[in-house]
């Protein structure tokens, strides 16, 4: 089965937001789509930024090291080479 992780960015604020999924084209559209609490107000989000993996175990410990980086430079490196 494969995961996901994601950087979804706010075309309302240019915040970033960090998650994973195995559904990613159903999880940007239920972001955008209010279903989601936290990213809600922030609408509307732009995919861009996405990694593949084989486990969950390891899209769930690359989702943690990039929300640790809270740091919006890291991001946008992250984002241009990718």
């Amino acid at each position: 089965m494969i995961y996901w992780v994601y950087i979804l960015q706010s075309l309302k604020d240019k915040s970033f937001y960090i998650g994973y999924t195995r559904n990613l084209e159903t999880r940007v559209k239920e972001h955008n789509e209010g279903f989601t609490r936290y990213t809600k107000y922030k609408r509307p989000w732009k995919l861009v930024y996405q990694e593949e993996f084989n486990s969950k175990t390891a899209a769930i410990k690359r989702e943690l090291f990039l929300k640790k980086q809270k740091n919006k430079e890291f991001y946008k490196k992250l984002i241009n080479k990718g």
